[in-house]
């Protein structure tokens, strides 16, 4: 009975782990990092900017003309919204406290590498950041999104994807040089093992549009938005 009740625990456990991980990265153009977006127990989406801002909360509206095409902008969220008042530290003051049952913390003024006033966790989910001892390219951002390690690309790379996106956990994402055709550079060309085939200047009809490949597509857990 003791071993049943710690595998239903166990299991328990994990998928409520798995349900406060992140859930989408979302580039513009195919190429720069928009937000990453946390869902909650609610599916409520959270989005966050690689820095650690909290940009929009809501839901998702899906077209009727396409299942895999969704609104860019988030439908309000109808629940509560709790915010820090005045009794709070000066830099949490008017920050968002909760989105219905998902609490949101911020680092403290005490916190050092220009943590302060960033945010901590979202849910269970905590979040870490690069240091200012990092490479240029990427302190500042985020680097852990709970059990999940975010890699970027560094200022020495090539400049049409230094500083960019690297790998979300296992997931490495690659981009078009600046010696690729113009109308594709910086362009991701492969998430994972996904591959992206977008036109060049070459192609009468495609030209920088994508050719194959999903504009919205889950890879290992997570979904990758391309507008």
């Amino acid at each position: 009975m003791r071993k049943i009740l710690f595998v239903f625990l166990s299991l328990l456990s994990g998928v409520y782990a798995s349900g406060q991980q992140l859930s989408q990265v979302t580039f513009a153009g195919a190429s720069t990092l928009s937000y990453f977006t946390f869902t909650t127990d609610q599916d409520v989406l959270i989005r966050v900017s690689e820095d650690g801002k909290l940009m929009e909360w809501g839901t998702e509206l899906r077209s009727e003309r396409s299942s895999n095409y969704y609104a860019p902008k988030l439908q309000p969220f109808m629940g509560r919204v709790d915010y820090y008042g005045p009794e709070a530290d000066t830099l949490f003051r008017g920050k968002v406290k909760s989105i219905g049952t998902c609490m949101l913390t911020y680092y403290g003024p005490l916190e050092k590498d220009a943590k302060p006033g960033k945010l901590k966790s979202v849910g269970s989910t905590g979040l870490d950041y690069y240091t200012q001892f990092e490479n240029a390219a990427f302190k500042g951002k985020l680097r852990f999104a709970g059990t999940l390690v975010l890699e970027y690309y560094p200022s020495l790379e090539n400049e049409a994807f230094r500083g960019k996106l690297k790998s979300v956990g296992n997931t490495r994402i690659a981009y078009h040089s600046t010696f690729d055709d113009k109308l594709i550079k910086g362009k991701i060309k492969s998430i994972g093992s996904v591959a992206y085939n977008w036109g060049t200047s070459l192609d009468a009809r495609y030209k920088g549009t994508l050719k194959s490949g999903s504009y919205r597509q889950n890879i290992n857990g997570v979904t990758y938005i391309l507008r």
